[in-house]
């Protein structure tokens, strides 16, 4: 049972259960620590950078691909802001992807490395105690402007005082940044056991100081970010539509890192209110690149003549990174879903088998971990000694058989109205202190009904969280479902004004601190973090500072799957589904490289093909 607070003593116990079994981590790869700095091109979470000093392009980035045309991309929603790096506001992510760039840039082809950008050398000690950059000489804002290290720690300080939870928790454990020169720039993390921290600083989307007001950093604008990047806005529609335009003067034209990316000459984002919409946009044509995450649309929805004359191409790609996790999300903040047995109940009347079957014509995969298909993932794995020891400190954390990998999502037998998996629900919430009366199910104490509302900004979300209120109301639960626009549900879910959402967490090969502020305690409560399910486990946040400290790929994997098993063991939330693979539809005037990236879909690596080679209707 995951309690919503934790007093003092508890908190003591917890902090001294962290130092050991970050102590047990550090141990592991003591072997390996020396002091002796090294100045390189390029910076790994583990291991060595793929690619040597002196690469031409990345690998799945094609040189001589075509530039000019514009790209247009769908998105559901709207905007009132293009800065979605502080708390206020919706924005998109095109100025940082665009128009700014950051000290280094992430391989698409590495679970995580990143090669230098707008600095020319990276230095980073074995300790990673010590990180120092090198700005290339050549980098300019538009403006003509060079870019340098006071702009860089006026970024880190805008992000660490006024940006996202996300930033100002990892930039918080900075203990010096200072510029020794106007192109160099020093950082200092005093023990070094957050690993990753050298890497989130490398991809900070620097802004230009000299114009960027450091008073209203935070609040919601439409003025763009001066930025070093490759494009400009160019027009702005709030809440409809913004376009961006090559620039003509960008100086990292023949980086090797932007080679063969960044090809048309516009870039547009066009936003439409509901998915229907979307979709009907996308077959008239009137935006190029769809990520399809609709099954019954994949299935049976592009049979119309763009498709079948080849004006849309479709494509079921595969990457090597782990699924991550869709599920409704409690909010354990809520007294109803204080008691982990409660949760666990609810959780085994969503009837997977039915609805895969018949809402998504069983292209779907049961999610039972949140890194599924790796070997991040603790589902069916037995806990290996590295696990057992980061647990000892936490009895009674995970549960036996999460520990012993033979615990697995409730299956049902596909009727829809599984009496057994009803009967296993309504004896747990019994010994939660819940009772069925009159058809009503209450806690036997304060007589209060069971029930709860689930938030939904879609209509596919309406209809599986329709579907899952049914399942639940067969044992007296009484379920709300309410559909709300996009501004109010972003409003509501940084407040935390929500009972139970639906929600995917994306996961890469090597997560980090974004973990920290899914399912921290030091996030559980901040305003606008991510922890929407107001996790506070004392072995959840061991887990995390120890995929922080890990040196070796073994004590990372091992501190993973600790994450994994106890985050499973609390039942935090409803696991639905993923999709083995990424359907991707697009124009058949936009190419993508025939070497596809190994992780995740470059968008920088699309091009227009140019009119006269577009193959005729």
């Amino acid at each position: 049972m995951s309690s919503p607070r934790m007093g003092r003593s508890a908190l003591r116990t917890a902090a001294k259960a962290i130092f050991s079994a970050l102590t047990l981590i550090l141990a592991m790869g003591a072997d390996s620590h020396a002091e002796s700095p090294s100045s390189a091109h390029a910076i790994a979470m583990h291991g060595e950078p793929a690619l040597p000093p002196g690469f031409s392009h990345l690998p799945y980035a094609d040189p001589d691909a075509p530039k000019g045309g514009r790209i247009v991309f769908g998105l559901q929603g709207t905007f009132d802001s293009l800065n979605p790096l502080v708390v206020l506001g919706v924005a998109p992510d095109a100025v940082p992807r665009y128009v700014q760039q950051s000290l280094l840039y992430r391989s698409a082809d590495e679970p995580f490395t990143a090669y230098g950008l707008l600095a020319s050398r990276v230095e980073l000690n074995e300790a990673r105690t010590r990180l120092a950059f090198e700005i290339d000489e050549r980098a300019r804002f538009s403006d003509g402007t060079p870019v340098t290290a006071d702009d860089v720690l006026f970024t880190f300080e805008m992000l660490k005082t006024k940006g996202k939870p996300f930033h100002r928790s990892s930039l918080g454990r900075v203990t010096k940044a200072e510029a020794p020169s106007p192109r160099s720039v020093v950082f200092e993390f005093g023990d070094g056991s957050n690993r990753e921290l050298p890497l989130v600083i490398g991809a900070m989307p620097i802004f230009a100081r000299h114009a960027t007001n450091a008073d209203t950093f935070g609040e919601t604008s439409f003025k763009p970010a001066l930025g070093s990047g490759p494009y400009l806005v160019s027009d702005v529609r709030p809440g409809e539509a913004l376009t961006l335009k090559r620039r003509k003067d960008f100086w990292a034209e023949n980086h090797p890192l932007t080679r063969g990316l960044f090809n048309a000459d516009e870039i547009r984002y066009d936003f439409y209110r509901d998915a229907n919409a979307l979709f009907e946009a996308f077959k008239a044509g009137l935006y190029d690149i769809r990520l399809e995450p609709d099954p019954t649309r994949w299935m049976t929805g592009y049979d119309v003549p763009a498709v079948r004359d080849g004006r849309i191409v479709r494509e079921a790609l595969r990457f090597q990174a782990p699924k991550g996790m869709t599920g409704l999300v409690f909010n354990t903040r809520r007294p109803a879903f204080a008691d982990v047995r409660v949760r666990e109940a609810l959780g085994i009347m969503f009837d997977f088998e039915w609805v895969n079957r018949n809402l998504f014509h069983g292209v779907y995969r049961r999610a039972g971990s949140f890194f599924s298909d790796s070997e991040l993932s603790a589902l069916g794995v037995p806990a290996d000694a590295r696990e057992k020891a980061l647990l000892a400190a936490f009895p009674g954390s995970v549960r036996d058989d999460i520990l012993a990998g033979t615990w697995v999502p409730a299956a049902s037998d596909g009727s829809g109205r599984d009496r057994e998996q009803a009967r296993k629900a309504l004896d747990l919430l019994q010994t939660a202190g819940y009772e069925l009366q009159d058809g009503v199910l209450r806690n036997t104490r304060t007589t209060e009904p069971l029930a709860f509302e689930i938030t939904v900004t879609n209509r596919p979300q309406e209809r599986l969280a329709l579907n899952y209120a049914a399942s639940l109301g067969r044992l007296g639960v009484g379920v709300n479902v309410r559909l709300i626009d996009d501004v109010q549900y972003w409003r509501r879910l940084s407040a935390f004004d929500f009972d139970m959402i639906q929600w995917t967490w994306p996961a890469s090969a090597s997560p980090g601190n974004e973990q920290v502020g899914r399912w921290g305690s030091v996030n559980a409560d901040r305003k606008g973090a991510l922890n929407y399910a107001g996790v506070k486990s004392p072995a959840v946040d061991a887990a995390l500072q120890a995929i922080l400290a890990a040196r070796e790929r073994e004590d990372f994997v091992a501190a993973v799957r600790v994450l994994d098993r106890a985050l499973l063991s609390g039942f935090y939330v409803v696991p639905l589904y993923y999709l083995p693979e990424t359907w991707l539809a697009h124009s058949r005037d936009v190419t993508l490289p025939t070497r596809k990236p190994a992780y995740f879909l470059a968008t920088e690596a699309l091009a227009r093909r140019p009119a006269a080679s577009a193959p005729a209707n």
